[in-house]
């Protein structure tokens, strides 16, 4: 999830650890080991567009870097804060629930997680939280801050942190629900439409767990629809776009190729490009798929040839945030 996030689970992380013995202390380093799994980034000048996808979200997110990673960081800290009352095992603690809490919290995202690396490659993801999703963060942030405040033998500062883990935990068991009841949803249209299909995901759209999107495979497509919690009609309008994975056969194979179109998970389209092909990452969806006119997807992959062999170039797309945008999204999440 979104960087504040991560920082505020990591602060109540080392608060439930090692609050009593550090303070502010524990909530301090608990928000910097909250936040180091996703330094990732800074590899990013040299490797090219497939290294990173590839890269994110796989080395510092993995249980194996938890493991190996927090006693050093544990051995380090508890030697410079060595007249602190914390012990050895404390900081080791803080460090490794810090580092487990973010990644698994990234594995409820679409993205996808390898917590498993170098196991596996592949990205753990359950599709139930927006990367940016207000109502988990904002409480849970109040909660913290207020804690802060507190001396660190208060029992009020421990309720209050308690609290943040209790409604942040809560919410996330919301957003299983809700995305339950949109798979209910998604799977009574596709039925009553007739449409055969292979299998699904379904996603939250950004800021919030209402308004849900899926994308379901057939044999030659993908349909696409959007569902709201708050939807009065039942019936579910899907968008049908051909895969037309054969435009890239004519492409030799290729190893990077071969490692985006998994990242994608086989969730992707192809359309012709002035020069080469555009990859569509149908994961992600689109922000504003469910207006009248459509959208784009958010992201999409340029590959073409070069005298060098396959180029790949990611375009982003976000649609316009004015009001009258945020006005139509409204809208929509209240089933309109």
């Amino acid at each position: 999830m979104d960087s504040l996030t991560q920082i505020v689970l990591g602060a109540a992380v080392g608060e439930a650890i090692a609050g009593r013995k550090l303070g502010n202390k524990a909530m301090l380093w608990g928000a910097i080991a909250g936040t180091i799994p996703d330094l990732d980034i800074l590899f990013n000048p040299w490797l090219d567009m497939v290294e990173r996808l590839s890269f994110h979200r796989s080395i510092t997110h993995s249980f194996l870097f938890a493991v190996v990673v927090s006693p050093i960081l544990g051995y380090g800290l508890w030697r410079y804060y060595r007249k602190e009352t914390a012990t050895y095992l404390h900081w080791t603690l803080l460090i490794f629930l810090a580092f487990t809490t973010h990644a698994i919290l990234d594995s409820f995202t679409t993205w996808g997680t390898q917590l498993f690396w170098p196991f596996s490659n592949t990205g753990i993801a359950f599709y139930n939280i927006s990367v940016i999703d207000p109502f988990y963060t904002l409480p849970f942030l109040v909660c913290v801050i207020a804690a802060s405040r507190y001396n660190r033998n208060s029992n009020t500062r421990s309720v209050l942190n308690y609290l943040g883990l209790a409604i942040s935990s809560c919410y996330i068991l919301f957003t299983f629900y809700a995305k339950t009841v949109a798979n209910q949803a998604f799977e009574r249209n596709l039925k009553e439409q007739a449409i055969t299909y292979k299998s699904f995901i379904s996603k939250p759209t950004p800021f919030n767990a209402i308004l849900w999107s899926v994308t379901a495979e057939t044999d030659t497509g993908f349909y696409t629809g959007f569902y709201s919690l708050q939807d009065n009609s039942p019936s579910i309008d899907f968008q049908f776009e051909l895969k037309q994975h054969e435009l890239l056969t004519s492409f030799k194979v290729n190893p990077k190729l071969e490692r985006l179109l998994e990242i994608t998970k086989g969730y992707y389209t192809v359309t012709s490009a002035p020069e080469g092909v555009y990859i569509h990452d149908l994961r992600f969806g689109k922000f504003d798929g469910w207006r009248k006119e459509g959208g784009q997807y958010v992201f999409v992959y340029h590959v073409l040839r070069t005298a060098n062999g396959l180029q790949f170039k990611e375009i982003n797309y976000r649609p316009k945030p004015d009001a009258a945008y945020f006005k139509s999204f409204l809208n929509r999440i209240l089933g309109k």
